[in-house]
């Protein structure tokens, strides 16, 4: 029954098909996000060597991928990140910070100061998100703002985990200008200050960005992509004395905030 085998062959080949699909999609973004981690450039055998996949299906996914803009091939021959990835991951910053902001409103219920979510974004830290205190004296960061790595508490909960010497590259691109007379200004002195982040739990920024205020952050643990949140206000009101009640606070909903974004769909 010739007709029934054809049918039957037919339905056997579509989900071998659309298993090899899936399978290309994820070796595909595997590949982007090795890029990623190696700086948006790379060559293929370096590809190769990272994703353990072979020369002929690295060539095959990259020249799809430059068809369709999100990766470029340089007169060098090694690859970078494209162009149109920049409209996805800026859309996708957006969302990040509305998915985020029902934890930071919460983050100003229970300290009573303006709570901020970054990310790192190359060389320099990015706001994302920002619920402000109710209080008539309060701190505001723009959406969007972008400052550097080593005067913030949210930099150093962000590269706390960094290697020193990918941390020691970064500050050198990025150079240590003292936004104050308290901002630290050699690697030496971060490196130390890092150290302090990895023992204690959590970042300070004490008058470091802003002469006045004082910061207090912590991770996002597990987060998709890299994320710290924080709490800021007058120093006067973000004491010292303060520190170890705020702190669990800020670590609690960075957990509830970590579990949040990992789930397939978005938080409610």
């Amino acid at each position: 029954m010739p007709t029934s085998s054809a049918s039957t062959t037919d339905a056997s080949a579509k989900p071998a098909a659309a298993s090899g699909g899936v399978q290309s999609l994820e070796r595909a973004f595997d590949l982007l996000e090795r890029m990623a981690d190696a700086g948006g450039e790379v060559g293929l055998s370096e590809l190769s060597a990272a994703s353990g996949l072979p020369l002929p299906t690295i060539h095959r996914l990259m020249r799809t991928l430059v068809a369709c803009g999100y990766v470029r091939q340089q007169t060098n021959r090694r690859y970078s990140l494209g162009p149109r990835l920049i409209r996805l991951g800026e859309s996708a910053s957006r969302l990040l910070g509305t998915w985020a902001r029902p934890y930071l409103a919460r983050l100003v219920e229970e300290t009573g100061e303006t709570a901020n979510m970054a990310l790192l974004d190359g060389d320099e830290i990015v706001y994302v998100a920002q619920v402000p205190s109710k209080h008539s004296m309060r701190m505001f960061t723009e959406v969007g703002r972008r400052v550097l790595p080593h005067s913030t508490g949210v930099g150093k909960a962000l590269l706390a985990y960094t290697p020193a010497d990918e941390v020691r590259a970064l500050l050198a691109r990025t150079g240590m200008p003292a936004a104050t007379e308290k901002t630290i200004t050699t690697p030496e002195g971060f490196l130390e200050a890092l150290e302090q982040v990895r023992k204690v739990g959590y970042a300070v920024d004490d008058n470091e960005q802003e002469i006045g205020v004082r910061c207090l952050a912590v991770s996002v643990p597990n987060s998709p992509t890299a994320a710290a949140i924080s709490i800021s206000g007058p120093a006067g009101r973000v004491t010292e004395s303060l520190t170890d009640s705020i702190v669990p606070i800020l670590q609690g909903i960075a957990a509830e905030l970590s579990v949040a974004l990992s789930t397939q769909n978005p938080p409610a």
